[in-house]
């Protein structure tokens, strides 16, 4: 379990980012950070994966404080796929995916790349593992950087904006296939998508001006904000 206390986070010389955030990620289900742009999502994110150094409130994974916790111990066991997918062009889909066995957990280059073909084939993109990025689309590149991250069998995956690239149909189509793969990891979507995280996630929290506003099942929170109950006050 991942749980959040009263984490609260300032960039230098400007407002309060996160105001005293308390959220609890449960394993076993697909779980969603809500918010417009500026809500503070990308903070709550960048904090929870070490990217940013807070100083107030507390962050542990099952009761471990991740401050504490080694780099490539915290790097296997929480994954962030980021809006833009880093999916370096000048290797190949498969070569990309072998970066992270070779250089995290060590595998030998051939065990490496028998477990990228493997995942590749798993999550039904095995077709790609000779493509360029450049020469996917925008959903397939999505589906790379998940099932690269996937190969370090993390506790948790976040992913950011995963829609933010994609049409409607896409994003359709993306969301089916993620909740395909829920018994693979704890899956928490970072999104503006109401429609998306319904489709996809059973519990939520939806922040606004750094502030938790709701928590608990999407549907009703997504509701709430469809409803403009969802106010930052003060």
């Amino acid at each position: 379990m991942i749980e959040v206390e009263r984490l609260s986070f300032r960039y230098p010389g400007g407002a309060l980012a996160l105001k005293e955030v308390s959220v609890r990620f449960a394993p076993g289900k697909v779980s969603a950070v809500l918010g417009e742009s500026g809500s503070g999502k990308t903070t709550f994110l960048l904090c929870i994966g070490r990217f940013l150094r807070f100083r107030k409130g507390t962050v542990r994974l099952d009761g471990a404080d991740i401050r504490t916790l080694p780099e490539r111990e915290f790097r296997r066991r929480v994954g962030i796929v980021f809006q833009h997918l880093y999916l370096f062009p000048h290797l190949t889909v498969l070569e990309n995916m072998m970066l992270a066995p070779v250089h995290v957990l060590g595998r030998p280059g051939d065990e490496a790349e028998a477990e990228a073909r493997k995942m590749l084939d798993r999550l039904d993109i095995g077709d790609l593992a000779q493509s360029y990025p450049g020469q996917v689309s925008g959903g397939q590149a999505q589906r790379v950087a998940i099932a690269r991250a996937l190969l370090l069998r993390p506790d948790y995956l976040f992913l950011d904006e995963p829609t933010s690239a994609l049409d409607a149909k896409t994003a359709d189509d993306f969301a089916a296939w993620l909740k395909g793969l829920k018994d693979t990891t704890n899956f928490v979507v970072v999104t503006h998508n109401l429609l998306f995280a319904e489709s996809v996630a059973t519990e939520g929290v939806y922040l606004s001006g750094g502030r938790v506003l709701d928590t608990g099942p999407v549907g009703r929170i997504a509701g709430h904000a469809r409803a403009g109950k969802l106010v930052t006050r003060g």
